[in-house]
Formats: structure tokens, sequence, C-alpha cells
């Protein structure tokens, strides 16, 4: 594998930090997968992700999202931006994609999003999913639940409060405090992304992970899930687009499966005619860093080579 980084200016002239690791052979690239990483973490992490991609012929690109790892400026991180952050990531993502197909002409590209970065991969498959060989959703959900929709109002009161870029700890006991709770009595406060405590102490010792983000992430992000939800959006998804769903059975962000069958379900019942999911029997949220992590990159690349 050959690794490297590069910034890429938005058309906002925002400077966007990216991953690119690519197959020893860079000519027998096969497909290009991009991968959307999830809330308060960074594109870094999926190195051993990529490192398994490209010893199977994919190219990969994962860049930091607006505040979050390297793309965040000083003050920024938590902070997407001052509005419509949600629709800024989700263009970003477009404009990497375009600029990608033009490193690797004439290949399928596969956008891969986890958990936050799954969301923006929705709206991408709503508005754009005809430039897509296929999605992947890791760690996701489908209809805001009524703690959600109720989170939107909260979101928005502790908005008026603190202020847009400051962090909110009732919004934290909520989100993240609140996960944890399923696994008490918790040895971290982030038990629940893995099984596998390495993994869980390396997010927790990492400086770019973990953080409470702002105020202004929350309404872009609750108002954002609550707009891809909405039948009327999926029905727009491309009927031949391929997706994988993938999750632990013990993901709290998934509502332990129910949030994540519903959205396979709304998709199948959008149309959509190759649509698979896949629960993992004790996985929390993170599957990519549990102890059967090489399990599902087998089963994600296999996803993968049949549809390139």
């Amino acid at each position: 594998m050959r690794a490297d980084t590069f910034t890429f200016k938005a058309d906002d002239a925002k400077e966007i930090f990216v991953y690119r690791w690519l197959p020893d052979d860079s000519s027998a690239v096969k497909a290009i997968v991009h991968v959307s990483h999830g809330m308060a973490e960074h594109a870094a992490r999926y190195a051993p992700f990529a490192d398994a991609l490209t010893g199977a012929g994919y190219a990969v690109y994962a860049n930091d999202h607006r505040g979050h790892g390297k793309t965040a400026r000083d003050g920024e991180l938590g902070f997407l931006g001052a509005s419509g952050g949600f629709g800024r990531v989700v263009e970003d993502l477009r404009e990497l994609a375009a600029h990608e197909k033009t490193e690797h002409a004439g290949v399928p590209f596969f956008l891969f999003g986890h958990s936050m970065g799954s969301f923006f991969t929705q709206a991408f498959m709503i508005e754009s999913g005809s430039s897509l060989r296929g999605a992947v959703l890791s760690g996701s959900s489908g209809k805001p639940s009524l703690l959600a929709t109720a989170g939107r109002l909260i979101a928005r009161a502790e908005r008026a409060r603190l202020g847009p870029k400051t962090a909110s700890q009732l919004l934290t006991k909520l989100s993240f405090e609140g996960f944890n709770k399923a696994f008490r009595p918790n040895r971290t406060g982030f038990d629940w992304l893995s099984r596998d405590e390495a993994e869980v102490d390396k997010y927790v010792a990492d400086p770019l992970c973990g953080f409470a983000v702002a105020t202004q992430l929350w309404v872009d992000v609750l108002d954002g899930t609550a707009d891809i939800a909405r039948p009327e959006r999926q029905a727009l998804i491309p009927k031949d687009l391929p997706v994988l769903v993938f999750s632990g059975s013990e993901d709290p962000v998934g509502e332990m499966t129910k949030s994540v069958a519903q959205l396979v379900g709304a998709y199948e019942r959008a149309g959509l005619r190759d649509v698979t999911h896949k629960f993992y029997s004790g996985g929390r949220h993170e599957m990519l860093n549990e102890t059967n992590r090489d399990e599902v990159m087998r089963d994600v690349i296999a996803w993968l080579d049949d549809r390139v």
C-alpha cells in the first residue's frame, strides 16, 4: 500500500485535508472507495480498513470533515459552519468524488459512510446517487426516534443559550453518555464503541476523538437526519443503486438494530432492488474496530467485488 495526504480546496475556498491510500500497482485499481467518517473522530483511523481495501485492488480516499481532524483550524473543532453545515459537507463529498474520478478515470466509485458519515452518505445517495456504483452504511440509523426528534428542539434551545460554537454538556449527556448506559458498569466513557478495550483506549487517548461538538453541529445533523428519513426524499434514490447496510447488534446509535432495520425497510419500500444488510451479533458501534473486524472487512470487500 502507498499512502499520502493532500489538501483539497472546496468551492468556498475551504481547505479539506484528505488521506489517499493506493495499491502498490496503481494501474490495477478496480474501483475507488471514499470513506466518510463519523462525529468526533477523523479519517486517519480508517488506515487499517484502507490497508485491507488496497490489498484487494481498491483506491481509498478519506477526508477529515469540516470541524474534524486536520481540516479543523483553531477554534473549529466540532463546528461544521455557521449555517447549512450538513449540506456543505455533502457538497464537499461531491467535489472530492469528482476529483478522485479524474485521478482514476473510468473506474467505479463507491461511498462508505460510518455513523454521522453514513448520514452524509444517505444524503449523497438521494442527491447524487446516479454517480455511485454503490454505497455502504456502517453504524447508521433510519427514522429519528422520539428522543432524537425532541433533541432538535433541545439543540436549538442550547444554541440560543450558549451560542453556535459552544459545546453543550446537556447534548453530550443525551448522546454519547446516553449510549454508554447500556454497557454499565462502564470502564470508560466510550465502552459503547467496541468490545475491544485496546481500540477504545486508543480512541480515548486521541485528542482528535471523543470531543464535545458545537451546538450548531447538533442542529445541522439532527435536521439533516430528519430530512433524509422522509419517504419522498428516499424515493429519489436510483432504484438500481446497490446499498450495503451493516451494524453491530448492540449498537445504540441504531437502537440495537431497530432503527437500522427501519432504514432497510424504507429503502425496500422506496423500490431499491439491491439492499443487503448484516447485523453482527454482540458487535457495538464501530464494527471496523470490533473484535471480529477482519470478518467485517472481508464481508465488505466481498460485497464490493460482487458489484465491481
